[in-house]
C-alpha cells in the first residue's frame, strides 16, 4: 500500500487513481478516505485524477498519539500533494475535511490549487463562544468525547444510525450497510486520534483562514444537518470568504456525499467545469 513519511515521522496512506486535473479528498472525522469511494469512483470515469488520503491517527495511517490538530492535519495535507507533485489542484473536504482544507489553503497557500469545495464542513466555529454565539455548548463535545471513552464501538453504531445521516428522521429508511461501512471505517483508527479529534473539529477558529483563501470555494450543505449546524457554519463561511459560493440543500443530512451522492456528485462535476 502506498505511504508517505512526514517531517514528524508519521505514516500517511493515500490512495492515487487515474490521470488528468488532480482532486484530493479529505475525509470526515472519524473515517478514512474509502469515505469518498462514491465520488472517486464517479470522477475518474470523468477524467480526472483522485487522490484521497487516511488523516492521521485514522483508517489505514500510523496510530500516533500526537499531532491531532488542524494544523498537523494541514501539515499532512500538504506533504502527501508535494509528494505527489500535485499542481493545479481541486481539493474537496467533508466535515472536518472541510476544516482541513481551509487550513491547508490558509497556511501552505493556493500555489498548487485551482479551486475548493467544502462539504457539510466545521469552519467557521462550532462550539459557543462569547464570539460565536451560535454554536454549540462545549457540554455536546464533552458528551462526545465521554461517550468514545466509555465504549467506542457502541457511540460508533449510534452514531451513524441516527443523526449523522438523518437515519433517526420520521420516514427515513436506514440502510444497514451504510451503517456498517462508517463503523468498519471509525474502528479502523485510533482511539487516541479520535478523541483528541473531538477538540479540533469543534474548538478550531477558522475565521482568519477563511479570509486568506482567494481561489473559488464552493460551500455545500444541508439544512437538516443535525451534526454540523447549517445556521452557524455554511453561510458564515461563505460571507467570509473571498470567492465563496453557498449552496443550501433542502432537507439534506450530515453525511450528504454518501446519502445524496447523485446529487452532490453532479454540483461538484459543474463547478469544477465552470
Amino acid at each position: 500500500m502506498p505511504f508517505i513519511t512526514t517531517d514528524d515521522g508519521t505514516e500517511i496512506y493515500y490512495k492515487d487513481w487515474g490521470s488528468g486535473q488532480p482532486i484530493v479528498f479529505s475525509h470526515g472525522w472519524p473515517l478514512s478516505a474509502d469515505d469518498w469511494d462514491t465520488q472517486m469512483l464517479f470522477f475518474l470515469q470523468h477524467g480526472y485524477r483522485v487522490v484521497a488520503h487516511d488523516r492521521r491517527g485514522h483508517g489505514r495511517s500510523a496510530q500516533v498519539a500526537d499531532g491531532h490538530d488542524l494544523d498537523h492535519y494541514a501539515d499532512d495535507l500538504a506533504a502527501v500533494t508535494a509528494h505527489l507533485d500535485l499542481r493545479d489542484a481541486i481539493h474537496v473536504g467533508h466535515s472536518t475535511g472541510g476544516g482541513e482544507v481551509v487550513r491547508y489553503l490558509a497556511r501552505h497557500g493556493e500555489a498548487r490549487v485551482a479551486k475548493a469545495a467544502i462539504i457539510s464542513a466545521i469552519p467557521p466555529l462550532m462550539v459557543r463562544t462569547e464570539a460565536n454565539p451560535g454554536g454549540l455548548p462545549k457540554s455536546v463535545f464533552d458528551d462526545l468525547q465521554a461517550q468514545l471513552a466509555a465504549n467506542r464501538s457502541e457511540f460508533y453504531r449510534a452514531l451513524p444510525s441516527g443523526p449523522f445521516y438523518g437515519f433517526n428522521r420520521p420516514g427515513a429508511e436506514p440502510s444497514e450497510a451504510i451503517i456498517q461501512n462508517w463503523w468498519r471505517q471509525g474502528m479502523m483508527g485510533g482511539a487516541k486520534a479520535h478523541y483528541d479529534g473531538i477538540v479540533a473539529f469543534s474548538q478550531t477558529d477558522f475565521t482568519e483562514d477563511l479570509k486568506k483563501i482567494t481561489v473559488p470555494v464552493l460551500v455545500m450543505h444541508g439544512d437538516d444537518d443535525q451534526i454540523v449546524p447549517y445556521e452557524d457554519s455554511a453561510p458564515l463561511s461563505a460571507r467570509l470568504l473571498r470567492n465563496g459560493t453557498l449552496k443550501t440543500y433542502a432537507g439534506f443530512p450530515h453525511g450528504m456525499p454518501t446519502t445524496q451522492a447523485d446529487t452532490v456528485n453532479a454540483d461538484l462535476l459543474a463547478f469544477f467545469r465552470s
